[in-house]
């Protein structure tokens, strides 16, 4: 098969062979009359020498996303057995119910994710070359995991930037309204259709097994709590109450019915507010939490929100770190990429001292193992978080 070739200006090259899989529009010298939208490209330095094989579009700002920095076929069958490894090295790291099955580059298939929550399967592609495969792609989740419903949430903006459609619906089996999971000892239910990403954020699901140890007859303030998870998980480590809250009515609606499922409702109230209204009223009025936590949506989506983001986080930790009674826990978590682990450790030791407060660091931590961060990109660890003892 006749590939296209995209060559590179003169030292752009230097990511790519520090592991980057991204080639972007600003990298590109030429590119030649094979290259087609969709299709599969080589890329080669300024002197013509090959450096990888990917998905290109001339379209986007990504122009190629690489699949191999070798001459590999690029077919249905590497599709499908990329697949197959990533699900088999999420199975031998301890993974089964519930997880993520695919994370993109990591596993080799840029521009694809794919979730499992027990019996069924939720799909996202952002890329168009990884696109032409999606038929593919779903007949090997039905091979692979027998599931009862295969779902595609191909909604999110950023399709529209490769050219592609916004859709999301059932594409094998059947969905129920909500499909029911386990996360460590707690039965879980997300809406996998309509909720936030696709219903659930398992890229948490590890550190909401880390706050066992601070729940014991706490009472624990647990902020854009989304559907529960770390309320419910607090609850079942034995916290004495714990408030959850959110902005999303919708949410809370959920997280109550999964606090019922697990037998701890008596134990949790919800509130719908903005969550930096709420902090700043009650750290002014002196209220007091034995565990905070602190889990905010993405306050940056590029580095020109940075300077702003870091403002939101600084002022949001300090008033927490207010609330938490001598001797309690604040567990406080970024998911913006771009607010890497040193900036966010800098941002929590400036509101430690602006609020008067001492911190000592008891747990540094990452993303789930289920979605795997590469060493070449300091970005790809994009949830970063740490549990602080404040005195």
């Amino acid at each position: 098969m006749v590939y296209g070739q995209v060559r590179l200006r003169r030292g752009e090259d230097r990511g790519v062979n520090a592991g980057l899989c991204w080639i972007y529009d600003n990298q590109v010298a030429w590119v030649d009359e094979d290259c087609r939208n969709g299709g599969v490209a080589d890329v080669t330095n300024a002197e013509g020498r090959f450096l990888g094989r990917g998905f290109f579009n001339g379209d986007s700002k990504i122009v190629v996303r690489l699949l191999s920095r070798a001459k590999i076929e690029v077919d249905a069958a590497l599709i499908r057995g990329r697949i197959q490894a990533a699900w088999n090295r999420r199975q031998a790291l301890g993974f089964e119910n519930a997880c993520r099955v695919v994370f993109g580059d990591a596993d080799g298939l840029p521009g694809l994710t794919v979730d499992k929550f027990c019996d069924y399967l939720s799909f996202q592609i952002v890329c168009l070359g990884m696109a032409a495969f999606q038929d593919t792609i779903i007949e090997s989740l039905a091979a692979i995991f027998h599931p009862k419903g295969i779902c595609q949430r191909n909604d999110v903006a950023i399709r529209e930037k490769e050219g592609l459609p916004l859709e999301a619906g059932c594409v094998y089996g059947a969905l129920p309204a909500r499909v029911q999971f386990l996360e460590h000892a707690a039965k879980m239910e997300a809406d996998i259709l309509h909720g936030q990403k696709t219903g659930h954020f398992l890229d948490q699901q590890e550190n909401r097994g880390r706050i066992r140890p601070y729940c014991m007859g706490k009472t624990v303030l647990d902020l854009c709590c989304h559907t529960g998870g770390f309320s419910v998980h607090a609850a079942l480590y034995g916290a004495a109450a714990v408030k959850s809250v959110d902005v999303s009515a919708e949410a809370l609606e959920m997280l109550m019915d999964n606090a019922r499922l697990n037998g701890v409702a008596d134990r949790i109230t919800t509130v719908q507010a903005n969550v930096f209204d709420l902090v700043k009223a009650e750290s002014d009025a002196g209220q007091t939490y034995g565990l905070v936590i602190c889990d905010p949506p993405a306050f940056s989506k590029s580095r020109k929100t940075l300077d702003a983001a870091y403002r939101g986080y600084k002022e949001l930790n300090l008033r927490c770190m207010k609330m938490v009674e001598p001797g309690g826990y604040l567990a406080s978590f970024s998911c913006s990429q771009f607010m890497t682990a040193p900036l966010f450790l800098q941002m929590l030791r400036e509101a430690a001292a602006d609020a008067g407060r001492d911190a000592q660091i008891l747990e540094a931590l990452l993303q789930s193992r289920d979605h795997p961060a590469t060493l070449s990109s300091e970005t790809s660890s994009y949830l970063k978080g740490y549990i602080l003892q404040i005195m």
